[in-house]
């Protein structure tokens, strides 16, 4: 069972003296899987909380807006533009519910 990696991993394997047997994927079968790896780092994330797992996300979070057809730039604004609209998460506010 494989799973998708990072652009150098095949050379570092390599450079390990191994071969690596790897396939390039489809545009489609690229999506399914930036989908699982999505997964798999927000789940490492969640369990060690470590900085390493966030900036994993992000990598994966870029490279899905990329393959979807979007620029890391065009992500970027409409973050910031939902931040205006609507604000961000640092005044940590819980909503509980409206009063009848």
């Amino acid at each position: 069972m494989g799973k998708l990696v990072r652009d150098r991993i095949p050379e570092i394997i390599r450079n390990d003296g191994k071969k690596p047997i790897i396939e390039i994927l489809s545009n489609e079968d690229y999506l399914k899987e930036l989908d699982k790896k999505l997964n798999e780092e927000v789940a490492e994330y969640q369990a060690d909380k470590s900085i390493e797992e966030m900036a994993d996300i992000l990598e994966v979070l870029f490279a899905v807006c990329e393959a979807r057809g979007h620029s890391v730039e065009e992500l970027l604004q409409v973050k910031e533009s939902k931040r205006e609209k609507r604000g961000g998460f640092k005044d940590k506010i819980y909503w509980i519910g409206n009063e009848e």
